[in-house]
């Protein structure tokens, strides 16, 4: 029998392995910049069920997305407005009421994607 020790270094022990792979892939980086936005605003737990919300329902008033996540409609708004200014929602003035929805199928996707790695190993 084998004395494998199957236990692995979270670091290499050389400096690099494929320099073809670096070579290329590295001044790709530069393409995420800004990126992390979109993940910070969904990092928040109001905002994401406010979104996941969004990905059930077409629209939503802004009453309603307070009465869905169980807070003031002033907190909502403002959760909304910032999901509005990071162009993952949009509003339209409907007479005295604001409608939010989601800005594109992409903001849908990521949120429902989240949702299923979430449950897979529930």
């Amino acid at each position: 029998m084998n004395n494998i020790n199957y236990q692995t270094a979270d670091t290499c022990e050389v400096f690099t392995y494929d320099e073809d792979k670096v070579t290329r892939i590295q001044p790709l980086m530069k393409d995420v910049d800004g990126v992390e936005q979109i993940f910070k605003a969904l990092a928040d737990s109001t905002r994401l069920k406010i979104c996941y919300a969004l990905t059930l329902e077409k629209e939503l008033c802004v009453c309603d997305v307070a009465n869905i996540i169980g807070a003031t409609s002033a907190t909502a708004s403002h959760h909304l407005r910032y999901l509005r200014n990071m162009d993952l929602a949009k509003s339209e003035q409907k007479g005295k009421l604001v409608f939010y929805s989601l800005k594109d199928d992409h903001v849908r996707q990521l949120v429902y994607i989240a949702m299923i790695h979430a449950k897979e190993g529930e």
